[in-house]
C-alpha cells in the first residue's frame, strides 16, 4: 500500500473499530454490579485499540513490519530464542489443561469435563452453574460443585512449577490463568506475578451491592464443609468466591495490565486453554507483530477464523500456511510439553526436583494439619466425655445436708 493512502485507511480503520468496540461494549454491559461501569468502559477502549491494531496490521499501516525471529518453527527454535538475549521478559496465557495432570477436570472435554457431569444438579444448562442471575436464585448447585472442586486437594503439576521456573530465572512478566483453582499460588507465584482473569477462590465477597463484605479462603473453607450455603454475617446475603460468573465483568487488574504487559513481552506462551472465550482468547493477538507464540496443547487452537479474516481481524495464530514466521503448535500432554522445553533449555533436572521437594512439603504440611485435626477431635471427644458424666449420686436413706 502507498504512503498517500495511509491517512485515509487509518481514518476507516479506526471508524470500524470505534463501531465494532461500542458494540462490543453493549453487548457486555449486562453485569449487575453497581461497580461495573468503570470495567466495562475499560474494556471498551480496550476493545477499540484491538481492533483499531488488527485492521492496521491487515491494512498493512503502521511502521512494524513481520519479522521471522525464531531459527525454525520447532520446539527447539523456542528455546534458542529462549536462551538468547533478544528473550527477556516471558507472558504465560494458561488455560484448565495445566491443572488436569492435578485431578481437576476441565469444562468442555466430552464425557470428563464439567459440563458433561452435571445432571446430578438438575440445571436448566450445564452453564447455568456459572450464571450468576441463576445463582442468586439457586446458590445450591453451584456449592455443591464447589465442595469437590475446592482448593487444598490438589497438588500443582509440572506445568505450574515451569511457570515458577521462568519466575525464578528472572523471565516471567506475567502468568494470565483462565483457573480459579489457586494453584499458580501454591506453586509460588506472587499476587503481582498473575492476572486471574476469570477470578480465584483466594478471597471472597457478599454478593449484596450495598454490603460486598470480604471473606477470606480460611473462612470460606470452614463454610463451604459445614454443608450449608455461605450467608454474610453482616447482612446474611450470600457470600460467593470472587471467580467470574457468566454476566460478571472481568477483574479490573485484567484490562488494566495487559494494555502494557502484552506490548513488552518478548515471548507469549499457551497452554492448556482452548481459547475460545472472549476477552481472554484475544490476549494472543495483543503482541507485537514479531513477538513468538509457542502453544503447548493437546490440539491446534486460537487460529484465525476464516470469516474475520475476510473482514480484516486476521490476527489469530498462523502454524501451518506459507505466511507463518512466528507461531509454534507442540501438540500432547502439557506436562509432557514442559518437560520436553525444559530438557531443551537444559533445566529439565532442575524442574523435576523443584516438583518433587514442594510435592513433599505439601504433603507433609497436609499431613500436620490431618493430625492437628485429628488430635483436636480426640480432645473434644475427651471433654465431651468428662462434661457428661454424671454426679456421684446420695445413697438411699441418707439426706443431702
Amino acid at each position: 500500500m502507498e504512503s498517500g493512502e495511509g491517512p485515509g485507511a487509518e481514518a476507516e480503520a479506526e471508524a470500524a473499530a470505534e463501531a465494532a468496540a461500542a458494540a462490543a461494549t453493549e453487548r457486555g454491559s449486562g453485569s449487575s454490579d453497581s461497580d461495573s461501569d468503570d470495567e466495562a468502559g475499560a474494556s471498551g477502549q480496550t476493545e477499540m485499540e484491538f481492533l483499531r491494531n488488527c485492521l492496521s496490521r491487515t491494512l498493512g499501516l503502521g511502521s512494524e513490519k513481520p519479522e521471522k525471529v525464531l531459527d525454525e518453527l520447532t520446539l527447539e527454535g523456542v528455546s534458542k530464542f529462549m536462551l538468547s538475549d533478544k528473550c527477556k521478559k516471558v507472558i504465560c496465557m494458561v488455560g484448565a489443561g495445566i491443572s488436569t495432570a492435578a485431578g481437576i477436570p476441565d469444562l468442555r472435554s466430552p464425557g470428563t469435563g464439567i459440563y458433561a457431569n452435571l445432571q446430578q444438579y438438575n440445571l436448566p444448562y450445564p452453564e447455568a452453574i456459572f450464571d450468576i442471575s441463576y445463582f442468586r436464585q439457586h446458590p445450591e448447585p453451584f456449592f455443591a460443585l464447589a465442595r469437590e472442586l475446592y482448593p487444598g486437594f490438589f497438588k500443582p503439576t509440572i506445568c505450574h512449577y515451569f511457570i515458577r521456573l521462568l519466575k525464578e530465572k528472572g523471565l516471567l512478566l506475567r502468568c494470565y490463568t483462565q483457573n480459579i483453582d489457586t494453584l499458580e499460588r501454591v506453586a509460588g507465584l506472587d499476587e503481582e506475578d498473575l492476572v486471574e482473569a476469570h477470578g480465584t477462590f483466594f478471597t471472597s465477597h457478599c454478593i449484596r451491592s450495598t454490603c460486598r463484605k470480604t471473606y477470606s479462603l480460611d473462612w470460606m473453607k470452614e463454610k463451604f464443609f459445614s454443608g450449608l450455603v455461605p450467608k454474610c454475617e453482616k447482612c446474611q446475603g450470600v457470600v460467593k468466591p470472587d471467580i467470574v460468573f457468566f454476566g460478571e465483568s472481568l477483574p479490573s487488574r485484567f484490562f488494566s495490565l495487559m494494555q502494557s504487559d502484552f506490548r513488552e513481552t518478548d515471548l507469549l506462551i499457551i497452554m492448556g486453554t482452548s481459547l475460545q472465550v472472549q476477552p481472554f482468547a484475544s490476549l494472543v493477538s495483543r503482541v507485537s507483530q514479531n513477538t513468538p507464540r509457542l502453544l503447548i496443547n493437546k490440539e491446534k487452537t486460537g487460529e484465525s477464523d476464516p470469516v474475520l479474516s475476510l473482514m480484516g481481524f486476521g490476527c489469530g495464530m498462523n502454524f501451518d500456511s506459507e505466511k507463518a514466521y512466528r507461531d509454534v503448535a507442540w501438540l500432547g500432554d502439557c506436562e509432557e510439553g514442559c518437560l520436553a522445553l525444559a530438557e531443551l533449555l537444559g533445566w529439565k533436572k532442575e524442574l523435576e526436583e523443584l516438583v518433587k521437594k514442594e510435592h513433599a512439603a505439601i504433603d507433609a504440611e497436609s499431613g500436620q494439619a490431618v493430625a492437628d485435626a485429628a488430635n483436636a477431635s480426640c480432645s473434644l471427644v475427651r471433654e465431651k466425655k468428662q462434661n457428661s458424666s454424671p454426679e456421684k449420686e446420695t445413697p438411699p436413706g441418707k439426706k443431702e445436708e
